[in-house]
């Protein structure tokens, strides 16, 4: 089979087997391609017979990831992700009736180090929200965009799949697609209700013209929807001209260490942020703590680093 049929009849299982998401299935395709451009350039220990999917084994898999280390210098986290790649390859390939034996089966995930979120305490994000310049269209867009995202503690790529049925302003209420297409409800706050009903009155008319039917809640100056990498780049400039140089997942990660402070439970704050495991959203349980022996530091200078 052709590699690019191969990758083709891969990615349509993702989506239509797997439910994995759009950016998933283009992630995992990279990947599967390198693995299969790899495999080009090595032969069998006996120098004549190129290695197929047939007869790669757990060796090459371990070669194949030694070099994604070593040579693209990828951390433990992609490691993970091109280990779990290769997994629904394989697997894939299995059913497909291609390989007789699953090498990637026996492949063990790497231990992924605990790196804590960014957070902005709630000043910061004020001082970012309120710099953000409400006297053009533009700028009453981004206002309500990153208001919502930090009020419900969206991903971006779910604040840029909204559409205007998908929020429901006067219940505070908005239906998201997350990871995996899977649909879930979030709750913002008067706001974001507020900065919604401002952009829906003033601003996304004069974006979308006389002829756009676009079904978008964000969309551009051309009147399509606002991208990922667009959303990106207007937090990068507003970021900017506040003083931070945070990323814009920092937002979601400060709304969810915000709740926790709060007293609110993790398996609400798992529903809200939309993790499928809870131990995905216990990494804000650390950040609380440091922020806690941080105000221990700062209101009780007498503690020495000893006796922390």
């Amino acid at each position: 089979m052709e590699k690019k049929e191969l990758l083709n009849r891969y990615c349509s299982r993702l989506v239509a087997v797997e439910r994995r998401s759009v950016l998933t299935k283009e992630c995992y395709r990279l990947e599967i391609r390198r693995f299969l451009d790899f495999l080009k350039t090595k032969t069998a220990e006996d120098g004549k017979t190129e290695i197929s999917l047939n007869n790669v084994d757990a060796d090459v898999l371990c070669e194949y990831l030694a070099v994604r280390r070593d040579v693209d210098g990828i951390d433990s986290r992609s490691a993970a992700k091109s280990i779990s790649a290769l997994r629904s390859f394989f697997r894939f390939a299995m059913d497909e009736g291609l390989i007789k034996n699953n090498p990637a089966a026996v492949i063990e995930t790497p231990k992924r180090r605990l790196h804590l979120p960014e957070v902005l305490d709630k000043e910061t994000i004020e001082n970012l929200l309120n710099n953000i310049d409400t006297e053009k269209p533009l700028g009453i867009r981004d206002k309500c965009l990153f208001e919502l995202i930090y009020s419900a503690g969206l991903r971006v790529s779910e604040a840029a799949g909204l559409n205007i049925r998908d929020v429901d302003i006067e219940g505070g209420i908005a239906k998201v697609r997350g990871k995996g297409n899977k649909e879930r409800l979030v709750i913002f706050g008067k706001e974001a209700a507020v900065c919604l009903k401002k952009y829906l009155k003033e601003a996304r008319f004069k974006l979308a013209g006389k002829t756009n039917k676009s079904d978008a809640l964000f969309i551009g100056r051309n009147g399509k929807r606002l991208s990922r990498k667009g959303i990106w780049k207007n937090y990068a400039k507003w970021a900017g001209l506040s003083g931070t140089s945070s990323h814009l997942h920092t937002l979601r990660h400060s709304f969810a260490t915000s709740l926790l402070a709060g007293g609110a439970d993790l398996r609400s704050v798992q529903e809200l942020l939309g993790h499928a495991d809870l131990s995905t959203t216990q990494i804000y349980t650390h950040v609380d703590v440091s922020m806690l022996r941080e105000n221990h530091r700062r209101f009780f200078p007498r503690l020495s680093t000893a006796e922390q």
